[in-house]
C-alpha cells in the first residue's frame, strides 16, 4: 500500500535527509528509509511537503511536464496594484525564462496562520500585504523571484496545497499519513 506523509515543514528546514551541519533536517522529523521526498521546499519557505514511498507519485509530483498545481500563500512587501497581479496572471519573465501563468489573488491574513520565529521584519513606514498563487512549475525559488519581477518582494511564503492534499489544520513540525 503506498504510504503519502503530509508534512507541515517549519521555517529553517532543510527539505533533505542527509545530515547538514548544525541545520535541521527531514531526518530530526522522519527516520523510515523508504520515504522519499516529493518537491522542495526552500529552508526559508514553510508549509506543505508531501513524502512518499511511491517513486511514481514522487516522480508525478515533483516533475513539472505534469503540472502538479502548488498553492502559496505569500507576505509581499507593499500593496499588489492590479497590474501586477495581471503580470503574474500572465507569466513573468525571469532568467531562465518565461514562466506558466499563475492563478493570483490578493487575500486577507490566513486566520489559521501560526507565528514565525523569528518573525518577519516589521517597518512602520512598508506595509506588507498576502497574495494567495498558485503555479504548475518548479523553479528555483520561483513565487519568490516572480513577486520580486513585478516588484513586490517576498517576506514569508508558505506553500498550503499541492495537487489534491492540503495542509489542513497542520501546525509546524506536525505530520499525517494519508
Amino acid at each position: 500500500m503506498t504510504r503519502v506523509v503530509l508534512f507541515n515543514k517549519p521555517f529553517q528546514v532543510l527539505s533533505q535527509f542527509r545530515e547538514a551541519g548544525d541545520r535541521q533536517t527531514l531526518s530530526d522529523y522522519f527516520s523510515d528509509p523508504a520515504l522519499r521526498v516529493a518537491g522542495r521546499l526552500d529552508y526559508d519557505s514553510e508549509g506543505l511537503m508531501l513524502l512518499s514511498d511511491d517513486g511514481s507519485l514522487v516522480q508525478k509530483i515533483s516533475n513539472p511536464r505534469f503540472k502538479t498545481e502548488k498553492t502559496y500563500w505569500a507576505q509581499v512587501e507593499g500593496e499588489p496594484n492590479p497590474g501586477a497581479l495581471a503580470q503574474l496572471r500572465r507569466g513573468v519573465t525571469l532568467k531562465d525564462g518565461l514562466t506558466r501563468p499563475a492563478k493570483a489573488r490578493l487575500i486577507e491574513e490566513p486566520v489559521s496562520l501560526w507565528c514565525r520565529e523569528p518573525p518577519i521584519r516589521y517597518r512602520a513606514n512598508i506595509p506588507t500585504s498576502w497574495l494567495e498563487l498558485t503555479i504548475s512549475e518548479g523553479r528555483n525559488r520561483q513565487v519568490r523571484r516572480m513577486t520580486a519581477a513585478v516588484n513586490f518582494p517576498t517576506l514569508r511564503l508558505i506553500r498550503v496545497r499541492v495537487g489534491e492534499w492540503s495542509l489542513s489544520e497542520l501546525k509546524p513540525g506536525e505530520w499525517i499519513e494519508t
